[in-house]
């Protein structure tokens, strides 16, 4: 019998309750087979497994709150991610489809399942991949494709979402800087530029906040899935195009600042075709700088975690990162930006 060390659920106990529901998962669902739990997932729990059908086993996934229980207060939650999912679809963005949210007499927590998606999510394979070589070329431009149809999203339909202006996400991220209690004169100054040049939030969209390499699904025809959104809000949407430039998600590939595999005017040019509006290139930019800092301060907020309730490798290795954003900034910042 396989275990989850981190929720102490058995794997036979997840297949048990899939194979419950197979049929409200999808009409003539059999049962479920195969369980296992996927890498990946720092804040959720992912697993693949077949549901069987009377056309064959379906590949599908479960992603599910760790031990299927609502532990955080930073995320959207799974049930309005799902739904985030769905209406991602509805405009045209590459999603999973979800057939199924989990409801209180599934018997197995938070969560949602979607459709099993082909392809690669890790950073490093999709910038140096031979087998992504032809894609690579036109995956910024998808992005901001795929972006402005993101924004197009109606912040209506989901209430429960924060609305977070760019100076308020400077000062929550000025109260976890001062909460590590540990000075860093760079992002003394980056705050200070922040706080110099911030855009006034005229703009207020639907955005995926964590939209990057490495949250998408790559294959050789392309960005097949958009995925992980948890940090969902209405803010910004030059946000979004700030964050996939940030250097850490170019996994090495810093010459090509959008995801490590195209450029900015790339990105910029299919984010106008589709949304028929100008990318406010200075703004775009402070997300930049922005999210190079947000990530370092997220960095080094791993100390604490490392040296208290998580003492890991990851967190450590993580931990390390935040030399590596305080460089980039410097870069930034020297750079006119």
């Amino acid at each position: 019998m396989t275990s989850d060390a981190a929720t102490g659920n058995t794997q036979n106990d997840l297949e048990r309750g899939l194979s419950a529901i197979a049929s409200r998962i999808m009409p003539g669902g059999r049962g479920a087979a195969g369980v296992r739990r996927l890498s990946g997932g720092a804040t959720q729990e992912i697993f693949r497994f077949e549901l069987a059908t009377a056309d064959g086993p379906v590949p599908l996934i479960l992603r599910r709150a760790p031990g299927g229980l609502r532990v955080s207060d930073t995320a959207v939650g799974l049930e309005t991610e799902a739904k985030l999912i769905a209406a991602a679809g509805a405009v045209g963005a590459p999603v999973p489809a979800v057939p199924y949210v989990l409801g209180e007499d599934d018997g197995l927590g938070h969560g949602f399942i979607m459709g099993f998606v082909e392809g690669e999510t890790l950073g490093g394979r999709i910038v140096k991949s031979p087998d992504l070589a032809a894609a690579r070329p036109g995956l910024a431009r998808a992005c901001g494709e795929i972006l402005a149809r993101v924004h197009t999203i109606d912040p209506a339909a989901f209430p429960t979402l924060k609305r977070q202006t760019p100076r308020e996400l400077v000062e929550q991220w000025r109260g976890a800087y001062r909460a590590s209690a540990w000075p860093r004169p760079v992002f003394e100054l980056a705050f200070r530029w922040l706080d110099q040049n911030c855009p006034a939030a005229t703009r207020m969209r639907l955005v995926h906040g964590d939209f990057r390499n490495g949250n998408l699904m790559i294959g050789p025809d392309g960005v097949r899935a958009v995925l992980d959104w948890e940090l969902a809000h209405v803010g910004d949407p030059m946000e979004d195009l700030g964050w996939i430039c940030v250097n850490s998600w170019r996994f090495g590939a810093s010459d090509k600042p959008v995801g490590g595999f195209g450029q900015r005017e790339d990105l910029w040019a299919g984010y106008e075709a589709i949304s028929g509006e100008a990318v406010d290139r200075a703004s775009a930019n402070w997300w930049e700088v922005f999210g190079t800092l947000r990530w370092g301060v997220m960095c080094s907020g791993m100390t604490a975690a490392f040296r208290g309730a998580d003492p890991s490798v990851e967190r450590a290795v993580i931990a390390r990162r935040t030399s590596e954003t305080e460089v980039d900034l410097m870069r930034l910042l020297a750079s006119g930006t």
